[in-house]
């Protein structure tokens, strides 16, 4: 007999951004030449956006003025629940004086080396969110090694 799982659960949107407070990367999901890409990205949440810094070059390119997809996930801290948010949204490169100023304060510190001069900021036109178990077996190292075939 099967152990019962607690079925998923929808989260709220305020339940969403709390997650996402706490949660150190994200990725963007946009399309390169019709193709679909994801970046994994450092993120920060600016009144309700996520903003992200990047140098000029295909990501920002390509996210700017376009809908695209940020996704974020976790697990709660005893390993047990596991969280996904997704947000869908408008990019745009930030290019206001007094905007670019205040977006320079928050901590957004690049993974690698180089010039990172470009603010990104995503407006959310959704936001979704879910929280779930994750099955026992799952849990353990073993579990999670991956075979090609």
């Amino acid at each position: 007999m099967e152990a019962e799982t607690t079925p998923p659960s929808v989260l709220q949107p305020h339940t969403c951004w709390e997650l996402l407070r706490h949660a150190p990367y994200g990725r963007l999901a946009l399309c390169d030449d019709g193709t679909p890409d994801i970046f994994p990205i450092n993120f920060a949440i600016d009144h309700g956006t996520i903003v992200f810094r990047t140098a000029e070059g295909s990501k920002q390119r390509n996210a700017e003025n376009a809908s695209v997809a940020f996704e974020a996930d976790g697990v709660d801290g005893d390993g047990i629940r596991a969280w996904s948010v997704v947000i869908k949204g408008e990019a745009a490169t930030i290019q206001r004086t007094t905007e670019l100023l205040s977006t320079i304060q928050l901590p957004l510190n690049a993974w690698q080396p180089g010039r990172k001069d470009r603010f990104v900021r995503i407006v959310p036109t959704s936001i979704t969110g879910r929280s779930f178990d994750i099955e026992p077996s799952s849990q353990t190292p073993a579990a999670t090694s991956a075979h090609d075939e």
